[in-house]
């Protein structure tokens, strides 16, 4: 049984077998959590996006989709990146969010990660209501057939950790 644990923090600090980047398509970096984990592991992340964009992922990642690479510098051993789709409020992407997670724990499976923290996914600046992104995110995980004993979910700030902490109650 794979134990839920919420921590407001973050993501780039966190001591765990795999960490998740809410990556862009480019897998290339960018803002909020893709930036911060590119700036706190090191180039050395970035050399493995690129030979992916080089081979298999040309046209870059698609959405809801996940690969994994070095975690460089960070305490953990690989990055997985996910790209979790914009929101949309008149068009149901919430499968395409739901994907991010169930591929980021199948990838975590085939690497034997054990320990995978987790920012919310398309929470920022995709503009996902914080709410619903815990909602999707926490269901999913609880769903998912994974070998993860721990998924820790890191909330950047008090709101979207309270958000979390709602739905694991």
């Amino acid at each position: 049984m794979t134990t839920i644990t919420l921590v407001q923090g973050d993501i780039t600090e966190q001591s765990v077998d795999a960490v998740v980047n809410a990556a862009n398509s480019s897998l290339l970096g960018g803002g909020g959590v893709d930036g911060a984990i590119h700036r706190r592991g090191g180039p050395a992340i970035l050399e493995d996006c690129r030979r992916l964009r080089a081979g298999h992922y040309g046209k870059g990642l698609p959405t809801g989709r996940a690969v994994a690479t070095t975690a460089g510098d960070l305490d953990a051993r690989w990055v997985i990146h996910t790209v979790g789709p914009v929101y949309s409020a008149s068009e149901d992407r919430s499968a395409l969010l739901a994907s991010c997670y169930r591929e980021s724990l199948r990838v975590a499976d085939e690497l034997g990660a054990r320990t995978v923290a987790f920012p919310a996914v398309s929470a920022g600046v995709y503009g996902w209501p914080m709410d619903d992104a815990a909602r999707i995110a926490v269901r999913t995980v609880r769903e998912a057939e994974t070998d993860a004993e721990e998924v820790r979910f890191v909330l950047f700030d008090e709101e979207a950790y309270d958000a979390f902490a709602r739905q694991v109650r």
